[in-house]
């Protein structure tokens, strides 16, 4: 069994590099343009997506909890596989709106699950005095930095490919969507007492956790949140913006690739940046960023506003290891897969109704309205999420030490 759960924690990376290994992505605002979608039809399969997580996140963090978070993950995989098919056929923009469904439903069941079962399979592991792992806080800022280079290879694949033809990025992502089933059939459960159903007590259980526990909790939640969901919009500009800048589509794949390593290299680093800045400087310098990042690629013109997005990156690497981290170390393990999903929800909920708003400002005031849009939006959101939360920090460890002056 030990030795199963060693391998778990490979075999999570695995998973999750190949949940990243999107060659799609780059490349995917001109894929359905090419089949003559708008802009907003682009956002409004996007927002069909993140409706179908909506509905599921929750019930599916749920089942991961009382079910087994192997079979959540093993059924989200599934899914890809079959989402992944569907794209090879796909033509028209409703073909377009069943496969963001279908993907949605898989995307709901694996989201917090793998998360849950590889914080648990470290905190067994460690609770057994076994070795081999690296600690669950440090492998969670792992496993996020594994996706987000596999999200930069997957950008290098796709400029490859393009050589070819996109419908060669099509067909290479359908092969590659099957990689997930087969990873997901290896791992194995993590012991734990077995949970009581009774659903009304469960449910204000997490209710009571997030709004009336550690209030660190619910402020990571909302952290988390406001971040994910920028992370998001500037996803769906990227490519609009470089084909705005005259960036050539065969270079959208280095691009890609570039802002995800360092995606992956800001989370690797997370936890030594913050040790040498403080709590409240790190999470200065995450809020800090954003607001760099969308003022320079409205300002900038050519290559130069294309690099200002990496500050958004750096960003987007840093919050998500550091929030991840820090809510997942105060949630009880019954409860974490369904926590994680919660937090992704209000991300998904939010993008359903935005968007399709989104697309139309894209098409009907461009690109560098929309960016100063969303920095005029995001820099209060930021600064009112982050604020609170470096105070509560602060009492937290000032609780929890009282001999010790917090730092930052």
């Amino acid at each position: 069994m030990k030795r199963s759960l060693h391998n778990n924690i490979r075999n999570i990376y695995l998973l999750g590099f190949f949940n990243s290994f999107m060659v799609i992505n780059p490349v995917i605002v001109p894929l359905l343009q090419g089949h003559d979608l708008s802009m907003n039809q682009v956002l409004q399969t996007q927002a069909l997506f993140a409706l179908t997580i909506a509905l599921f996140e929750v019930p599916s963090g749920y089942i991961a909890d009382m079910w087994g978070r192997r079979r959540a993950i093993v059924l989200g995989a599934v899914f890809f596989a079959i989402g992944f098919l569907c794209l090879l056929r796909a033509d028209s923009f409703v073909d377009f709106l069943i496969f963001e469904v279908v993907l949605g439903l898989g995307f709901s069941l694996v989201s917090g699950a793998d998360l849950a079962l590889l914080y648990d399979t470290e905190v067994y592991l460690h609770e057994q005095g076994e070795k081999g792992g690296v600690g669950a806080s440090k492998s969670l800022s792992r496993l996020i930095s594994i996706e987000a280079a596999a999200s930069g290879i997957a950008g290098i694949s796709a400029s490859i490919l393009l050589l070819w033809s996109l419908d060669a990025v099509v067909i290479a992502q359908a092969i590659i969507g099957l990689m997930p089933l087969l990873l997901a059939l290896t791992l194995v459960e993590v012991p734990k007492p077995v949970i009581e159903v009774n659903h009304r007590g469960n449910a204000k259980s997490i209710l009571g956790l997030l709004l009336f526990g550690k209030p660190v909790v619910l402020w990571t939640a909302f952290a988390i949140a406001a971040f994910g969901l920028l992370a998001v919009y500037v996803f769906w500009i990227y490519q609009k913006y470089w084909e705005f800048q005259g960036v050539p589509i065969e270079w959208n794949g280095y691009i890609w690739a570039a802002f995800a390593l360092t995606v992956s290299l800001s989370a690797n680093f997370a936890s030594a940046l913050e040790r040498r800045l403080g709590t409240a400087g790190v999470l200065c310098l995450v809020g800090g960023l954003p607001v760099l990042g969308l003022l320079g690629m409205a300002l900038g013109s050519g290559w130069i506003g294309v690099m200002f997005g990496f500050a958004l990156q750096i960003s987007r690497g840093l919050s998500m290891s550091l929030f991840y981290e820090a809510l997942n170390r105060r949630v009880p393990g019954n409860y974490r897969a369904t926590v994680n999903s919660l937090v992704s929800l209000a991300v998904r909920a939010i993008f359903i109704g935005t968007g399709p708003l989104l697309g139309y400002a894209l098409d009907s005031f461009g690109v560098t309205s929309t960016l100063l849009i969303l920095l005029a939006v995001f820099t209060p959101i930021m600064a009112v999420v982050l604020i609170p939360l470096i105070a509560r920090i602060r009492r937290e460890v000032a609780s929890d030490n009282p001999q010790v002056v917090p730092a930052g």
